[in-house]
């Protein structure tokens, strides 16, 4: 596994489709100040992916300069359902050791689908990323951000409405794209 494609697959993704249709208006300026820790886990064993977040969550305790961290899996959790499975033992994890309210989670995976949605609905495109990746944020710096922007609330309909109109083909050749990254 080539960890470096791996991430420049991801950063592609960030940049072209995060930050280029401003589905999250912070992420542009992390990006840009290069704030942000691409930690690629390369196991597919549950046990070993949750020591693997564990220590990254540490490493955010101890590293300040590093706002936000790109947890990546591209082993082992390629189903989504697997994924979600996963996720709920990342949170679970990041409440035994105390983080809850510290960090927050947030899902991206290849295969992402809302609960309403179809598999093919373009807001499902929101959160598909090119492999599995759990977005550790802190909460602190994302509750001060959202004090200074307008109706945040708003921002994930905002989000799933361009998408829509941009349509689900425009997504899947980007994340195509990351693949030659």
């Amino acid at each position: 596994m080539d960890q470096s494609k791996i991430i420049n697959s991801v950063k592609y993704w960030l940049e072209n489709t995060i930050i280029g249709f401003n589905f999250c208006p912070f992420a542009k300026k992390e990006f840009v100040n290069e704030s942000i820790h691409y930690e690629v886990v390369d196991e597919g064993n549950t046990e070993e992916q949750l020591l693997a977040l564990s220590h990254e969550l540490k490493r955010l305790d101890e590293q300040s300069d590093i706002e936000t961290t790109l947890f990546i899996l591209p082993v082992g959790l390629e189903s989504f359902f697997d994924y979600l499975d996963f996720l709920e033992l990342a949170n679970d994890l990041n409440s035994e050791l105390g983080y809850e309210g510290v960090y927050q989670l947030a899902s991206f995976h290849p295969d992402y689908c809302f609960a309403d949605a179809q598999q093919n609905d373009a807001a499902n495109y929101t959160n598909r990323s090119p492999v599995p990746v759990i977005h550790i944020i802190r909460e602190a710096s994302l509750e001060r951000v959202l004090a200074h922007y307008p109706n945040p609330e708003e921002i994930p309909v905002r989000n799933i409405r361009l998408a829509e109109e941009k349509g689900a083909q425009l997504f899947d050749d980007i994340l195509k794209s990351c693949r030659s990254q």
